[in-house]
């Protein structure tokens, strides 16, 4: 698990077509096309009948000459680098080992698209021009500083880095087994999403309960000041939202009505008013209370600003709204009605 690793740029898990390529090449030119460079028979079906030998080895070796012909207009538009979604025989294979490039054949199409967008380059379905002829448009190469195949684990995988249009990074995740790397994976996606919220909203709040045991103070405190029947609601409210550090703390193994009235304890000395008489440092030391949660790892109230534990601000938002939804839609159900159970049918000895 430790060996997982931030790669800057793509990786791909198809490998080399020839070992006798080379393995890195630096300054790279790629070319990504969507055609075959191998000898094909005809589609459909179809036979040629000749009576001629030589007419039947002159359409062969004809067909030669159009993937030669191919493969070299490809690398002489400075393509080093050539990935194609069909198949590479042993005749291309053999071009592209004489030139010294690297070819890679039965990359996925949405692959190929997505690094020619990477390199600045086009995803070419042919090379036929308006002219009816076969050239290479000059901006249909993409470029990148490093493409190198590399061992990971058991297996090759290629890397294509410092993408000349767009900066793509990848993550590799390593584990023992696949129920671990999947697990990672998980992780590793919350993780990103909390970073996607955090950068639209703007705003990060502490974690560990401190928010929820904060606003449930506040809220006991106010419902005192309300003279109505809503003091009751707005009450249970305040003790609703004590759920949250108390099922933290029972998750971390520890009392949890200890540790919450010690975090309630704080928030409500961060929320009184100071003496005028507190020396400036005290004033402070009650002020910052406020950051003070849950620390599972010591059992302890510690501040969560300092040791970094942060949530987004629109995701705490979120979810009191969709709780307090949740509630009301609950409270407004007068009735309900419930399906009786199906009864199989008995036999006369009253067996199913």
């Amino acid at each position: 698990m430790r060996d997982s690793e931030l790669v800057d740029g793509y990786a791909l898990e198809e490998t080399r077509c020839s070992q006798q390529m080379p393995r890195i090449i630096r300054n790279a030119k790629i070319a990504c096309i969507d055609f075959d460079l191998r000898k094909m028979s005809l589609r459909f079906g179809v036979q040629m009948v000749m009576d001629n030998p030589d007419e039947v080895e002159k359409m062969r070796a004809r067909e030669l000459d159009t993937i030669k012909e191919r493969i070299d207009k490809l690398l002489d538009a400075g393509a080093n680098v050539v990935l194609t979604s069909k198949g590479c025989d042993d005749i291309a294979m053999k071009y592209f080992v004489s030139r010294g490039c690297i070819a890679v054949r039965r990359v996925d199409r949405p692959k190929l698209r997505r690094i020619a967008k990477l390199t600045g380059g086009k995803f070419l379905i042919s090379l036929a021009d308006d002219d009816a002829n076969e050239t290479v448009p000059k901006d249909a190469i993409g470029s990148a500083d490093i493409v190198e195949e590399c061992r990971v684990g058991d297996r090759d995988l290629l890397f294509i880095k410092g993408c000349s249009s767009t900066k793509a990074q990848t993550i590799i995740l390593r584990g023992s087994h696949w129920y671990m790397t999947e697990e990672l994976e998980r992780s590793l996606h919350d993780a990103l999403c909390v970073i996607k919220r955090v950068l639209e909203s703007g705003r990060v709040v502490p974690g560990g309960g401190a928010v929820e045991a904060a606003l449930s103070v506040y809220l006991e405190k106010y419902a005192e000041q309300v003279a109505s029947r809503e003091q009751l609601a707005i009450a249970e409210f305040a003790q609703a939202l004590l759920v949250i550090p108390k099922t933290l703390a029972i998750n971390g193994g520890y009392d949890a009505a200890d540790l919450v009235s010690k975090l309630r304890g704080y928030h409500a000395q961060s929320q009184m008013e100071i003496p005028a008489d507190t020396s400036p440092e005290d004033a402070q030391k009650l002020t910052q209370r406020k950051w003070q949660g849950l620390d599972l790892t010591t059992g302890s109230i510690k501040d969560r600003i300092k040791a970094g534990v942060l949530e987004p601000a629109m995701s705490k938002i979120k979810s009191f709204k969709f709780a307090t939804e949740a509630a009301v839609t609950i409270l407004r159900i007068d009735d309900s009605i419930k399906i009786a159970r199906r009864e199989r049918p008995k036999d006369m000895e009253g067996h199913e």
